[in-house]
């Protein structure tokens, strides 16, 4: 199956995407190659906080299949099987000082978005599509990524914003699509979800949106079987085409 999506090519995803009522995008992975910066934020939190955990990019990779920061703590903590586990307050204040170490990184330019998203973001607009952002990631981290790469009035492009902490159930459970959805008021066939991740493809999927992937750097040797496309980035898809077919013809 995931052989006969990538053999369909970035012609049919471009189509696919062309007639969606609307666009949903994830924000890690899938915007911006940010993963790197959490990791060393992360880091940073542990050696203020005086633990001495260190997670280099294996250990990350693997523990990327936790969502959340918070969660992705506890999950490292319970591995390690040391007793008593770390209180509410600790992983608070850890997921404090993490967050403002990643603003830092993000403020000083460093990570620009994936190929081809803004391209795709400014067609999009263009067609009059509904765009929207679904996260496991916080609204605090959207801030520091998106207003560093499209300003500071970035949240006026999209329609709706949903992050982690707005749903009960981070993904892979739907909840943060179902919002998304409802926040919209569009139905599941009409929207698409572009995702990097396979617990945001079983998210999307959950809640009965089409899926095209976008490979990075942490995920992209996932099951990507049940996605309707796989791309390596953005900029595979025709935008050119995009924006010539949503011109009326010569008369």
């Amino acid at each position: 199956m995931q052989a006969e999506a990538l053999a369909l090519g970035p012609a049919n995803a471009t189509e696919l995407i062309r007639r969606a009522a609307g666009l949903i995008f994830d924000v890690d992975g899938t915007l911006a190659e940010t993963e790197e910066l959490h990791r060393r934020a992360f880091n940073h939190a542990f050696a203020r906080y005086g633990l001495d955990w260190q997670w280099d990019r294996a250990v990350y990779k693997e523990l990327l299949r936790v969502t959340g920061g918070k969660e992705r703590m506890r999950a490292y903590h319970a591995r390690l099987a040391i007793a008593p586990p770390l209180s509410d307050a600790d992983i608070a204040a850890l997921h404090r000082i993490k967050t403002a170490h990643y603003t830092e990184l993000v403020e000083t330019g460093c990570c620009r978005l994936r190929p081809g998203v803004i391209e795709l973001l400014a067609a999009a607009k263009a067609r009059g599509q509904r765009l929207a952002i679904a996260t496991t990631t916080s609204h605090g981290n959207i801030d520091a990524l998106l207003s560093q790469a499209l300003g500071a009035s970035w949240a006026a492009e999209f329609d709706a914003i949903v992050a982690g902490d707005d749903v009960r159930h981070k993904k892979p459970a739907p909840d943060v699509y179902l919002e998304t959805l409802a926040r919209l008021k569009l139905g599941a066939a009409d929207c698409l979800a572009i995702e990097d991740s396979a617990n945001g493809l079983i998210a999307a999927s959950r809640a009965g949106i089409p899926v095209v992937i976008t490979r990075s750097m942490f995920f992209r040797d996932e099951d990507f079987s049940a996605a309707r496309f796989v791309l390596d980035d953005l900029s595979e898809l025709d935008v050119a085409k995009q924006e010539t077919e949503k011109q009326p013809h010569a008369q």
